[in-house]
C-alpha cells in the first residue's frame, strides 16, 4: 500500500505555498503566466489574448467521469472547468467556454470552498481544466483550502502552452500533471492555434519539467492516481498532430513507461469546417495507426 500525502501540505506548513501564491499574483501586473507573454496589467482590467481578468471565472465544477480511468475511480474526478484559454484552438469542442468565456466570476475563497465541496462528496482529486491563466487564484485558493482540510491530489489539466519558469514554480504543489500534446509542427500549431507557432518547443520543455517533478504515474491499491505525469494526445485527421514524432519524443526524452492517452475523440467543432483537412472526424484506420506507432516506439502504458 502506497503512503500518500499531497506535497502541497508541507509547502503550506513551511509558508512556501503562500509565497508562491504571492509571486504568481504579482505577475497579474504584467502578465507572463503563459507563453503568450501579453504583459497586460490584469489588475487594472487590461485583457490579453486569453481575455481573462484577475478574478477566477468557472463554467462548472462537479464529479466528472469522462476523464482517464485512474482519475475517475468510483467517485469521479473533481473537475473545475475554468473559462477562457491561452491557446484558443480553432477546432475547440468547448469553444463557448474557452473562446466565449461563459461562466461565473468567484473569489479565491469561494474557489477554495468549491475544492472542499468536491473533496467532501468523495472525488478522488481536484482537477483544474485550463488553469494556466488563473494560476494566482488557484494557488491562493489552495492555501485557503489546505487550511480547511484539503488532502486530495491536485491535477493540472493544461493545453501545455506553459512557460517553463511558471511550471517550475508549481514543483511540490501539483501532484498530477495532465497535459495535452497537441502539435509537433510549429507551422501547424500557428495555423490552428493562431500565434502559437512556438508551441512544440514550449510544450516539450514543459513536459520535461513536469516529468522531472512527478515522474511516472503512481496509483493506489484501487488503481486511483496519486501522483505522476499523464499525457493526452488527441489524434487529428490527416496526421496533423504529428503522432509518430510525439510518441518518439516521449519514449526517448521522457520514459517509455509514461502514461499516454492516445485520444480518438476529435470531431469538427467551432471553426474546423473552415479547414477541409479538419472538417471530418477521425477514421478507425487513423486511430489504430496511432496506437501502432506508440507501441512501435516502445510506449507500454497507454490509457
Amino acid at each position: 500500500m502506497i503512503e500518500f500525502e499531497p506535497a502541497y501540505i508541507k509547502l503550506h506548513e513551511s509558508g512556501k505555498l503562500q509565497e508562491t501564491a504571492n509571486r504568481l499574483n504579482a505577475l497579474y501586473e504584467s502578465c507572463t503566466l503563459c507563453a503568450r507573454n501579453c504583459k497586460v496589467n490584469r489588475n487594472q482590467g487590461e485583457k490579453g489574448i486569453c481575455k481573462a481578468g484577475s478574478r477566477v471565472k468557472i463554467s462548472s465544477a462537479h464529479p466528472h467521469f469522462g476523464e482517464e480511468r485512474p482519475l475517475v475511480g468510483r467517485n469521479g474526478s473533481g473537475t473545475i472547468f475554468l473559462t477562457h484559454c491561452n491557446l484558443l484552438c480553432l477546432y475547440c469542442q468547448n469553444w463557448d467556454i474557452s473562446h466565449g468565456g461563459e461562466g461565473d466570476e468567484i473569489s479565491d475563497q469561494e474557489l477554495a470552498s468549491v475544492m472542499l465541496r468536491l473533496q467532501n462528496i468523495g472525488c478522488h482529486n481536484i482537477n483544474f481544466v485550463s488553469p494556466t491563466h488563473y494560476l494566482p487564484n488557484i494557488i491562493q485558493a489552495t492555501v485557503f483550502a489546505v487550511e480547511n482540510g484539503l488532502r486530495v491530489p491536485i491535477v493540472y489539466n493544461t493545453g501545455t502552452y506553459d512557460q517553463l519558469e511558471i511550471v517550475k514554480m508549481l514543483d511540490g504543489i501539483v501532484d498530477i500533471y495532465l497535459p495535452d500534446s497537441k502539435y509537433i509542427d510549429g507551422t501547424i500549431a500557428k495555423k490552428y492555434s493562431p500565434g502559437a507557432g512556438d508551441y512544440p518547443e514550449v510544450a516539450k520543455a514543459a513536459l520535461k519539467e513536469m516529468h522531472r517533478q512527478v515522474g511516472l504515474l503512481q496509483t493506489d491499491e484501487n488503481n486511483i492516481a496519486l501522483w505522476g505525469l499523464m499525457i493526452r494526445h488527441l489524434v487529428l485527421p490527416n496526421g496533423l498532430a504529428g503522432t509518430e514524432e510525439f510518441v518518439k519524443f516521449v519514449a526517448d526524452e521522457l520514459n517509455p513507461g509514461t502514461y499516454v492517452n492516445i485520444m480518438a475523440q476529435y470531431r469538427p467543432a467551432y471553426k474546423a469546417h473552415q479547414f477541409p483537412e479538419l472538417s471530418r472526424g477521425l477514421t478507425h484506420t487513423e486511430y489504430n495507426q496511432a496506437l501502432v506507432l506508440a507501441r512501435k516506439h516502445g510506449l507500454y502504458n497507454l490509457g
